[in-house]
């Protein structure tokens, strides 16, 4: 939503207040201009990213229509599932989860939790590191250390993105200039001709600056501080997950464990103590 409302505020304002100044918005219609510039930067897009990229942008853009990556439920549904996970493991042992981890979409632990389950990332992210903790092979140190560089490479992964759309957005202002100089290149061959045509063809050069400028700066880039705001979530996201099992692993009971995975979490998205308290008591009711 804040996309499209964002959008829409940049063109009233730029367009209306040009109308309202005394322009003709016919004037700034230059379609052979936008040809220039949105292709160039396209082909530009293309060459510089490959196609597992530029698809990525493509998948993720519709999907900011739905607002944030993650809400509150996301959370309460992942703290709800480690709880479980803890206290099955407390009751039954390590290897009473072994099941559960093995096979995530067989389980009917990880069923109580739909919202975590459809998210591949943070259910391999489980399996993988809850399998570490089972074999204790590995003390919290060293998963401390091992989960960092996990965390980190998939940041990198899902900020791509956002980098190659910044890309963008920092040469458009350049291509807009070429559409510029390509028309004056064109107002020139044309100085025999009547002023009026002259006119129109510098006009068009300008409008061709204008609109590298106004699209890097009001649309690309903006777009491109979206995608890495969403990767930014990601990355909040499994650093809860970080949070709880580093705790587990570390002897604190289930409650504690979630507990701090609560702190990990954004203030906008943490539930109270009472709340997160209250859910998890629902859920074993």
């Amino acid at each position: 939503m804040n996309l499209i409302l964002g959008s829409i505020i940049v063109t009233v304002a730029v367009l209306g207040g040009w109308a309202a100044h005394g322009g003709q918005l016919i004037l700034i219609w230059q379609p052979y201009e936008f040809v220039i510039i949105l292709g160039a930067a396209f082909g530009a897009f293309v060459i510089a990213n490959p196609m597992k990229t530029i698809i990525k942008v493509f998948t993720i853009i519709p999907k900011m229509m739905g607002g944030p990556v993650y809400k509150k439920d996301d959370y309460m549904e992942l703290l709800g599932l480690m709880y479980d996970l803890f206290t099955k493991a407390r009751k039954e042992g390590l290897m009473g989860i072994e099941a559960d981890i093995e096979e995530p979409e067989n389980s009917p632990l990880f069923e109580k939790y739909p919202r975590v389950l459809k998210n591949h990332h943070a259910v391999e992210f489980i399996s993988d590191y809850m399998r570490l903790v089972v074999s204790g092979s590995m003390n919290s140190f060293e998963l401390d250390n091992l989960m960092d560089i996990d965390i980190e490479t998939h940041h990198h992964e899902v900020a791509e993105p956002a980098h190659a759309v910044t890309r963008v957005a920092d040469g458009l202002p350049a291509f807009g200039i070429v559409a510029a100089v390509l028309g004056i290149v064109n107002t020139m061959s044309a100085l025999d001709g009547p002023i009026e045509k002259i006119g129109g063809l510098v006009a068009a050069a300008l409008v061709g600056t204008f609109t590298g400028i106004l699209l890097a700066y009001g649309f690309v880039g903006p777009l491109a501080n979206a995608l890495e705001r969403r990767a930014d979530e990601e990355t909040k996201y499994m650093a809860v997950l970080k949070a709880c099992i580093l705790a587990n692993v570390q002897g604190y009971s289930p409650q504690v464990a979630v507990e701090f995975g609560r702190k990990a979490m954004a203030s906008s998205m943490r539930p109270s103590f009472i709340e997160l308290e209250q859910h998890l008591r629902g859920n074993k009711e």
